[in-house]
């Protein structure tokens, strides 16, 4: 009879119309454990244990992952009778938990300790002996929530690995050899088949027992996405295309166009179809990368869009081959497939689509070096001696020089200037929970902005399927349902999960939408330890310097080694300024010359030496921001790729206190040097007549700074003292200065900038560098040094290092107090911002 144990289960079914077992308690003792693939209103992974005569179960929303570091969230759901462990089909629609069933895994497991104390606690830790999970695992329970939710993680043994490479490397069943669409009957090829295929080791690669798979598509080999080329000889190297992933199988006449996910694009690559006709083989199978080559000959994937429209010529670069004829390919090594595929190709006629795509042994940093350089998107780095393995594995690497990531697009927001829409809302999944990521009104061209707008109509839905958008959208924002993928650049996430400046590339028709997540680069040394060399990174005061011979400043050959050097020798001198003070960065990841971005907020991934502060900003709101204590806070920003170090005028311990002005001497093009410095004389000397001592800063970039070191000060004092003053200078000499930040205004004149004397807005530190070719410094001089300078660049990193700096005893050490206005109020006092 049913068991109260499974009254839930026997509750929420109809027996008479799902063929699910009913829910009956078995006799106690077994330990067996299955994983059910469910694809029902979301796909999921349902993960069954054995215990007390029932099947323990929770719904793994994005399935098992072998990486230690990853926890996958699980939703403890009712139990299921033992006899559910056999059950693969189709639950009929209007059921509880209608779709299709596979049984994905299954096998024995065994409790570490008591498995009731462990459920109890929260906390239950398992072996697994099964078809596809091995070793050890654990659950664990997380606090409050409507549901009883836990996180599933591998626990790190020899059977851990790739995040996903147990999903994506297995996607049949292990009872019937059969995939999700031929359970369900959607597949014309839906015939039972083994699971496996035995094989049979040759010379040249493995021979089939049997000429020809059931269905030709193999799961592909993907790439771990890490954040540095890996260096030495066992690497092979090839550019990161920017098109659609493709597996040309050609068999006989006949030849079929996959996609990643196994979808037949046969119809929209027909001319490649045709042409792999020619191909001098019965049978093969071939990966690589459909794209369209622009002028510059890069591969260019809103070109490809359109041209797929339109019908027009496509290109394919093979980069590996999987089979030919009846010879399996994917056991032979890297080096050898390769060989085999350019053998395969080398007879196509001059002028063919189909290419081999081009590689280099090692030298994997020059290689990314170049690809960024060259605008590209980035190179994918692979093993030579490493066998072909379908799903994501570390014997392929893949390096990005932009930040690039696919999103949902799960709305848009109305634009009064262009037809179609002014921005797409975009999301990404957290666990089961479909979150905002920002929105994207850049990179769209009027073709791009057509077809998205037309795909967006047919897809409105009614309310937000997002629960966080921010107030100020809300109220324009129009939603659709959340299918559509984007394919979208950007710097980096804020804290909040917000894309930074992102600038769309095109639509993902080739991923689903539920595919989407968040991709993260590994560090470099995640990799196999025997695979990698270690010997390029250096280390200065604890921070490991990765890459330290690449050049930040191409042109002026100045490394980051380099760079490294030089904040040694400078530190002493130039940590009394910079130390605890609220820091904005601009970061060159790439070097100078590529892709830089202003870093005005905290954001994950810097070294702990870089300091964090939460400040609640003039708007309200509060958002954390860097500071440093020590060299190795500075060493820790330079391995971020940071050239220029950006400061308040206050320290993090005394926001309201600023403890320096600075007037930034920002001169037109038509000015000459001389004339600026010239203009600093001036202003130190009508500084004077307040009683004030100022000094000079050579900006590293046009002008000069001319800074007042400060006591007893407040930003509203500070600000209209500053304001005055530049005004003055205004009045006085108005065909040499303007206060007035317009450009127009500034015509043969030099733009006194006093408005970085604010809470919140900041100045070049001394002794930072800048992002200029040159790799200038913002130098600290004396007055009497000024004079004979010819230009706001004359000091550089190179020139650092072969000189030393110059020595200025006292440089803003003599902290001043600003002149009070009439009746002994301090100036300013009676205003502010």
């Amino acid at each position: 009879m049913p068991s109260s144990l499974l009254e839930t289960y026997n509750t929420k079914r109809d027996f008479r119309r799902t063929n699910e077992p009913q829910g009956v308690v078995a006799p106690s003792g077994g330990n067996r454990f299955v994983v059910q693939k469910h694809e029902a209103t979301r796909l999921h992974y349902d993960l069954r244990l054995e215990l007390n005569g029932v099947l323990l179960s929770w719904a793994v929303t994005r399935g098992p992952s072998l990486d230690p570091a990853e926890k996958r969230l699980a939703v403890r759901t009712e139990d299921h009778p033992v006899s559910y462990a056999e059950y693969e089909g189709t639950i009929p629609q209007g059921s509880y938990g209608a779709g299709t069933v596979m049984l994905w895994d299954r096998g024995s497991w065994e409790p570490d300790g008591d498995p009731h104390e462990g459920l109890k606690a929260g906390k239950l830790q398992f072996r697994l002996h099964g078809e596809r999970m091995q070793g050890a695992w654990m659950l664990i329970r997380m606090r409050g929530g409507k549901r009883e939710n836990w996180l599933l993680r591998k626990v790190a043994d020899d059977q851990a690995g790739d995040a996903d490479s147990l999903t994506e490397g297995h996607t049949d069943s292990v009872k019937s050899g059969r995939s999700m669409a031929a359970i369900a009957g959607r597949d014309s090829t839906s015939k039972k088949r083994s699971p496996s295929r035995p094989v049979v080791q040759s010379e040249q690669g493995t021979r089939s027992s049997r000429k020809q798979a059931a269905s030709p598509f193999q799961p592909l080999q993907l790439a771990t996405l890490v954040a540095e080329a890996p260096a030495g000889q066992a690497w092979l190297h090839e550019i990161k295309y920017d098109g659609y992933r493709c597996l040309l199988v050609k068999e006989g006449t006949r030849v079929t166009a996959y996609t990643r996910y196994g979808n037949d694009w046969s119809d929209r690559f027909q001319a490649l179809v045709t042409e792999a006709q020619t191909i001098p083989a019965e049978r093969a199978l071939l990966d690589g990368e459909v794209v369209v080559l622009n002028a510059k000959g890069r591969s260019d994937f809103a070109r490809l869009q359109n041209a797929m429209r339109e019908d027009a010529p496509l290109d394919f670069f093979a980069f590996d081959l999987l089979a030919v004829g009846d010879e399996d390919l994917r056991a032979l090594p890297l080096s050898k497939r390769k060989a085999r595929l350019d053998q395969l190709l080398k007879g196509l006629p001059v002028g063919s689509s189909l290419h081999v795509s081009p590689y280099q042994v090692g030298g994997g940093p020059g290689a990314l070096e170049t690809a960024c350089r060259g605008g590209l998107e980035g190179i994918v780095s692979k093993r030579a001696d490493a066998p072909y393995v379908g799903g994501r594995s570390e014997a392929w690497l893949k390096v990005k020089c932009l930040a690039r990531q696919e999103f949902v697009i799960i709305g848009w927001t109305p634009s009064n200037k262009r037809a179609g829409f002014a921005s797409l809302l975009l999301g990404l999944r957290h666990g089961d929970q479909l979150r905002y990521a920002g929105r994207v009104g850049t990179g769209f061209t009027r073709e791009s902005i057509a077809d998205v707008a037309e795909r967006l109509r047919a897809l409105e839905i009614s309310p937000s399927p997002v629960p966080d958008l921010p107030a100020r959208l809300a109220g324009s924002a129009r939603w659709v349902e959340p299918t559509l993928v984007a394919e979208v650049t950007f710097t980096e996430f804020t804290r909040d999960g917000i894309a930074r400046h992102p600038s769309f590339v095109g639509l993902r028709d080739d991923k689903p939408a539920d595919a989407v997540t968040v991709e993260q680069a590994k560090p470099l040394g995640r990799a196999p330890k025997e695979a990698l060399s270690s010997g390029a990174a250096i280390s200065s005061h604890g921070i490991r310097i990765s890459s330290p011979e690449r050049e930040q400043y191409p042109e002026a050959h100045v490394t980051k080694r380099d760079l490294v050097t030089f904040y040694e020798r400078v530190a002493g001198m130039m940590l009394p300024h910079i130390r605890d003070r609220p820091l904005t960065l601009i970061r060159c990841p790439r070097g100078v010359g590529e892709r830089c971005f202003i870093q005005q907020h905290a954001a994950a991934g810097f070294p702990e030496a870089v300091r964090r502060v939460a400040i609640t900003e003039t708007s309200g709101a509060v958002e954390e921001h860097f500071f440093i204590e020590d060299l190795a806070g500075i060493l820790a920003c330079v391995q971020m790729g940071a050239v220029e170090f950006h400061g308040w005028g206050s320290r993090a311990s005394a926001l309201e206190s600023p403890d320096r002005l600075v007037f930034d001497l920002d001169p037109d093009p038509m000015v000459p040097f001389r004339s600026v410095v010239e203009a600093a004389h001036n202003i130190r000397d009508r500084l004077r007549d307040d009683g004030i001592s100022a000094w000079p800063l050579l900006s590293g970039g046009k002008g000069i700074h001319v800074v007042v070191p400060l006591i007893d000060a407040d930003w509203a004092s500070v600000h209209g003292y500053a304001r005055r003053f530049a005004e003055k200078l205004q009045k006085d000499a108005p065909e040499q200065f303007t206060s007035d930040m317009a450009k127009a205004d500034r015509q043969g004149r030099i733009f006194v900038d006093y408005l970085r004397n604010e809470r919140g807005l900041t100045a070049v530190m001394p002794f930072s560098t800048r992002a200029k070719p040159s790799a200038s410094v913002a130098m600290p001089v004396d007055w009497e040094q000024l004079g004979g300078i010819k230009s706001a660049q004359d000091y550089t990193v190179r020139r650092a290092l072969a000189e030393g700096v110059p020595g200025v005893d006292g440089w803003l050490q003599t902290p001043q107090r600003l002149p009070r206005q009439g009746g002994g109020k301090r100036e300013g006092s009676d205003g502010g911002r």
